[in-house]
This record gives C-alpha cells, structure tokens and sequence, in this order.
C-alpha cells in the first residue's frame, strides 16, 4: 500500500505540472503566430518530457528500494508466519495474531519442571530429557524435590553439579493436614502442595511466561520438544486453549495410527497431564485458589476449564515407567504401560498447524464425524458388517453405552467432570482395525451435555 500511495503523488504532481507547461506553451505560441515555429518548440518539449518521465521513473525505482531496504523480510520469517487456515475459512484476528507471534518465536524459554519425590529412578527421566533437548537456554531444566530423601537427591545433585539442571527443594517436609477418613490419601495432599511451590517458583521467582511440566517417572519421545516449543503460539494466542499436553490416554499401539499418525494432532476437553504445558496467564488465574489435594481431578472441572480444551496427539510423546507410587499401579498394568511412545520424530517447526485454532478446527470436525455411517461397537470389534473401509462412527445414547463400547474396544471408559478421556465435544477418536472409529453422542455437538457426572 505504501508503494502505491508514493507512486500515486509522483505521478500526480508530473500530471499538473504536464499540463500546466502545456498551458503555458500554447499561450506562448498563440503570441507568435508562426507554424513552423511552433512544430520545432513542439518537439522540442516533447523530448524535454520524455527526458523527464524517465528521470521520474528511475527516481521512484530508487525509492523503491530504498524502501524495501527499510523494511526487510527474509524468507524464511515469510514461510514461518504463511500460517493458513482450511481454505474454506476466513483468515481472523487470532490467526493473525499467531503469525506475528512466529516472529519473537525464537526468543520465548520454556523451563521444563520436574517433580520429584523419593524416586531414584529419576536418572532414567533426566537422561532422556537430555538426550532430546536441543536447546540448554531455551529449555532450561528446573527439578523440585519434595519428601527430602537421600539417594534421589543424591543422585539430581549429579545433575546440579554439572550443571545440566537447576535443583531446588520442597522446604514445607511438615504432615499436611487431611480430613477425617482420607488418611491413606495423605500423599495426594503432598502431591497438590509440591506443584504449588514449584510452579510458585517457576512463575514467581524464575519469572519464566511458560512451563512444560513432567514428573521422576516418564519417558520423553525425541520430538518433545518440538511438540512443545511448536504449540506454544497456539496455547498463546487461542483463548479457548489452555493447556498442550504429550499424553493420550488411549494412545495403546492398537488404538493409535502407528503408520500416518504420529503428526496427527487433536483437541481435548479432558486434561490429560503427563507432560503438559500452561502459561503465566494461565498460573495467575489458578494460583489464589489452588487446592490442597487432588490437583489433577479439580483441574478437570468446570469451573476451571472453563470450555476450554487441550492440544493433544495421536501418538504421545510421553510414557510412564512409574508403576509403584502415589496411586499403588491403578490402571498401570492395565492400561497405562501400553501406551505407545512416539519413534519417528516429526520436524513440528515446519508443520502447518493453524487447523487447530477453535474457528477452524470445530466446524470441519464436527462436520466430518456426523457425516459418517453408524456402525455397532461389535461391528467394529470383529471388523465384520462395516460398509466400507473408510472412517465409521459409534453412536452413544448414555454415559453407561458410552462404557460398553468403550469396554468392548478397548479404550479408558472413565468420565471426569462429564467429560471422557480424550473427549471433545463428547466424541473420542480412536484407530482400530485399520481404520478410523469414532464415538459420538448421539445428537450433533451444540446438543451435548458436559454436566454428566
């Protein structure tokens, strides 16, 4: 635009003075009365402005450039920030607004924070994440201690000395107080005040605008921290996000894609936790009222989701090796041990992944799932009486046909707060047999109700 307004006054000031001389000209001519005289001083002006017009063009070439000097644009900054959204939609404010975030991109640190407790085992977490990390000063890693036992600490400050990780200790060691009748849960009170501190000295003290949290017991895939550092504008700028999470609670390697899906992203109502990520704004909003116990679970609720959802992947990028702990195994050598880790690293810088802003992402989902054919769980089960071999759709009536089919194929059949694992909008996409399967209730998403208890 600025181009075209400079191009626009110097061809209009050329204009008027054209015509004025022209003005001038004539009036002159008229005075003298001779023909012959006025055909050479004809041509005469008409090669004076033909001098002109291209000294006036190679002056506003000049600019130009001068202009384009002002104001440099590298091409891969433009590839970066060429964020485009499905091409049936508009571009918005939002996506906008994440394009121009890509440019301060590079200068954003996201600390990982690692609780810990009395798990020497911690070694195994720290190499992995050492391993994978590309970046010491964009990815500072921050362990917070808690319980004050002596070989895990031990062994962190192996770490601390040479100085590949920032250590720091729980210093409240005192018996938290629990209700009446919830003594053998002592240890989720513990738990619920260690994530205060550290998260208090993540945002407080460190003064750090965002964090990837994980715990002594996971592994991490060797795209994580792409993942991260990849969604992080996302998370930023879509206010109907409030967390990214590296966990699929049913990302078993006979749910999940293990051929095309490992790029495949979705959101979430349900919080998964297990590697996951949430910014100052966010902490500013929990902190004053952050609870004594049960952290996870509260966070599941409404009133603090708030509508909000979660980016999480096909195929997670965190696994748990944590079967002794707080919580005894529960579900560990059911479910959880066979989640698949993530093996074949995806470049998240150079994926495209302006689709998961809300605008874009709910029509075309929503519009894809009620689409399909409905299919019985069964059906899907024994790979028997399905009509094609493309993507089906379960339908659910009740939170209990929910759990049947749920059961039937596989998948956590738990609801938290109203909402299943994985769930958006009530739907939970699994892979199975091939093919793409997902459960919906059974009226379009504006119908669903998140208020099952």
């Amino acid at each position: 635009m600025k181009y075209k307004r400079l191009g626009f006054i110097v061809a209009f000031c050329f204009v008027s003075w054209l015509v004025l001389a022209l003005v001038i000209f004539s009036d002159n001519l008229a005075k003298k009365g001779d023909v012959e005289t006025r055909k050479g001083s004809l041509l005469k002006y008409i090669k004076e402005l033909e001098l002109q017009i291209n000294q006036q063009e190679q002056t506003y070439k000049l600019l130009v450039e001068k202009l384009k000097k002002l104001t440099p644009r590298p091409e891969n900054v433009v590839q970066d920030i060429e964020l485009k959204l499905i091409s049936d939609h508009e571009p918005t404010t939002l996506s906008l607004a994440i394009r121009q975030d890509v440019l301060q991109e590079k200068s954003v640190i996201l600390p990982v924070l690692v609780f810990s407790c009395n798990r020497p085992d911690i070694r195994r977490s720290l190499d992995g994440l050492l391993k994978y990390r590309p970046d010491a000063k964009k990815f500072p890693i921050i362990v917070s201690q808690d319980c004050a036992h002596g070989a895990t600490a031990k062994v962190i400050r192996s770490y601390s000395d040479a100085s590949q990780v920032t250590y720091i200790q729980q210093p409240d060691q005192s018996e938290p107080i629990v209700p009446p009748g919830e003594a053998k849960f002592k240890g989720y009170f513990k738990i619920a005040r260690h994530y205060l501190f550290g998260l208090k000295q993540i945002f407080r003290t460190f003064n750090y605008t965002a964090v990837i949290i994980v715990e002594d017991d996971l592994d991490v895939a060797p795209d994580f921290f792409s993942y991260f550092a990849s969604t992080y504008r996302l998370l930023k700028n879509d206010p109907t996000l409030w967390c990214v999470s590296a966990w699929n609670d049913n990302g078993k390697a006979t749910l999940v894609d293990m051929q095309q899906g490992n790029e495949l992203l979705y959101r979430s109502d349900f919080f998964p936790g297990l590697g996951w990520m949430i910014t100052k704004q966010l902490w500013d909003e929990l902190e004053p009222k952050w609870p004594k116990s049960y952290w996870d679970d509260w966070m599941r609720r409404p009133e603090q989701r708030k509508d909000r959802a979660c980016i999480r992947p096909e195929i997670s990028r965190t696994r748990t090796f944590g079967k002794i702990g707080v919580s005894n195994g529960m579900f560990f050598d059911k479910h959880l041990k066979y989640i698949k880790l993530n093996e074949i690293p995806v470049d998240f810088s150079k994926q495209n992944l302006s689709h998961m802003v809300q605008t874009a992402y709910d029509a075309d989902y929503i519009r894809l799932v009620y689409s399909l054919p409905v299919v019985s769980a069964s059906d899907v089960r024994t790979n028997t009486n399905l009509p094609f071999d493309g993507p089906v759709r379960i339908t659910y009536h009740t939170k209990d046909t929910f759990k049947n089919a749920a059961k039937l194929l596989g998948l956590m059949d738990d609801f938290k707060s109203g909402v299943p694992r994985t769930g958006y909008h009530g739907i939970v996409s699994v892979f199975l047999n091939g093919r793409r399967v997902y459960l919906a209730p059974h009226s379009n998403w504006k119908g669903y109700d998140l208020t099952w208890s």
